[in-house]
């Protein structure tokens, strides 16, 4: 591929489209309509370029494949990208196959967590004429440089192509050191579509303070991707944009997409009080660890003051063996322990159960649903193992995977078979956990605090009416009382 296609006419703006896969299975979308973040920060690094960008979000629009047709037929772009996880991988290839379909002569480029590790795959369909591998906005910057000019790849780091009939690979780019340096394209998003259900539809954005993970969980992408480091930005910087994204867009809901934004405690605590200061009035929405959590048990009112209003901590497992295996760094005590600061706090609270592993049997799902119970987050989700193909704990799932179908790899699909289990029983066990979990917490909902008994009320009404375990929820016969409850 080196070189070719060389007379590219730089006089004139080329249009540059950024597609979201449309890839639907009923987890996320639950609650609200998700910005695509990366595209965001992909966009602003092509701004001093001779290129027109646009982000088409065909996912949230809920658009079709030949919506998406019509799309590249009537702007005829110079290149489209893509990005995938594993799940959406066969989705994000369809788009590029229906790129190649109306222009063949279009670049087609991919990029995200899956081609990063499996660009070998990627590039066996010809349909895909790049990968970004890694941290993707100096390197898409330089690619879309390079197709400019007509020049050649090689000597651009972090990307993989086809040379003739071979699959190249160049050296990893460095991570980028001041993530502040990059320039977010937030004027390129279509703000209306983007909301968060479960508070009365307000604007929602995505926004990122810091870039990866310590830790080393074997089922986890994002610690390979980032290659166990973790880089801030500046809680000032945080804050700016913040201000920016309510003043400008009238955003009113934010959701943190760090993976563990609160590493640094004097980072962390300094963003709490600059929040606390500033009065923005949004409403806050993170993930973290348990530890995390528990060290700063000592400040939850500043959480709760600063605006954060819902937290996600991964338990993961009923098990203190599972949890080793998964390398989770973790004790089962301290998750009970974490979730109790933050329902004392008034905060939401959320987490998540693995299950479906090999040695997985109907005893230990009725064990980690009575765990579960006994947690009381206020919103729990049982999980279904996804075995990612370059994930560290692969290996010991492969000869129990059923299914090489990528599409079903999202967490509510079973695809392995545990040794003392059939996947029938794995799916309806699944079913069964969060039937008895949600049973359980509605008993709650008339005696928790005014915002958690209205927002549990909305969330219940999503889960049920938006999410993949909808159908579950609609069996379940409320008391009158609390009948009375949900309709107040």
């Amino acid at each position: 591929m080196e070189g070719y296609r060389e007379s590219v006419d730089v006089m004139r703006k080329k249009k540059v489209l950024l597609i979201t896969p449309p890839y639907h299975c009923g987890v996320l979308e639950s609650a609200g309509v998700w910005l695509p973040l990366g595209f965001v920060y992909l966009a602003g690094s092509l701004k001093s370029l001779p290129v027109e960008v646009e982000i088409y979000d065909a996912m949230s629009k809920f658009h079709t494949f030949k919506d998406i047709e019509r799309k590249i037929e009537e702007e005829k772009p110079f290149l489209v990208a893509t990005n995938a996880y594993t799940s959406t991988f066969p989705a994000a290839l369809e788009v590029l196959r229906t790129v190649k379909k109306v222009n063949p002569e279009t670049f087609t480029v991919m990029g995200g967590v899956h081609p990063t590790f499996m660009w070998e795959e990627a590039l066996s369909n010809y349909e895909v004429d790049f990968v970004v591998r890694g941290e993707g906005e100096e390197t898409f910057k330089e690619l879309v440089e390079s197709l400019l000019a007509g020049g050649k790849f090689s000597k651009i780091r972090g990307i993989a192509y086809r040379d003739d009939d071979n699959v190249v690979a160049t050296l990893p780019r460095p991570r980028i050191v001041d993530l502040d340096s990059l320039t977010p394209a937030w004027d390129l998003i279509e703000w209306p579509i983007y909301k968060y259900y479960a508070s009365d539809n307000k604007r929602l954005a995505i926004v990122s303070t810091s870039r990866g993970c310590i830790q080393g969980c074997t089922f986890c992408s994002q610690q390979l991707f980032w290659e166990k480091t973790w880089r801030a930005r500046k809680p000032e910087k945080v804050i700016e944009e913040l201000k920016f994204l309510k003043e400008k867009y009238d955003v009113e809901v934010v959701m943190f997409s760090d993976e563990y934004p609160t590493f640094d405690r004097e980072r962390w605590e300094k963003i709490l009080d600059l929040l606390i200061q500033e009065q923005m009035g949004l409403e806050l929405l993170i993930e973290t660890r348990v530890d995390d959590i528990i060290r700063d048990g000592d400040i939850m009112s500043k959480y709760r003051e600063a605006g954060i209003s819902h937290i996600y901590v991964g338990a993961e497992s009923a098990s203190q063996e599972k949890l080793e295996t998964f390398k989770k760094n973790l004790n089962v005590k301290l998750s009970k322990k974490a979730i109790d600061l933050i329902n004392q706090a008034e905060i939401i609270s959320e987490t998540s159960f693995v299950l479906g592993m090999p040695d997985e049997t109907e005893e230990s799902i009725t064990k980690t649903i009575e765990v579960a119970k006994y947690y009381n987050a206020d919103m729990t989700f049982f999980l279904a193992i996804a075995p990612w193909p370059y994930s560290e704990i692969y290996p010991e799932l492969k000869e129990h995977i059923v299914t090489e179908d990528y599409s079903l790899y999202n967490f509510m699909n079973p695809v392995v078979k545990p040794k003392k289990m059939t996947l029938e029983q794995v799916r309806e066990a699944l079913d069964r956990a969060h039937f008895e979990f949600y049973m359980y917490k509605m008993k709650q909902i008339p005696t928790m605090p005014a915002f958690k008994r209205k927002y549990m009320k909305d969330v219940f009404r999503i889960l049920r009416d938006n999410s993949c375990i909808g159908d579950l929820l609609k069996k379940i016969k409320l008391p009158e009382a609390m009948r009375v409850v949900m309709r107040a």
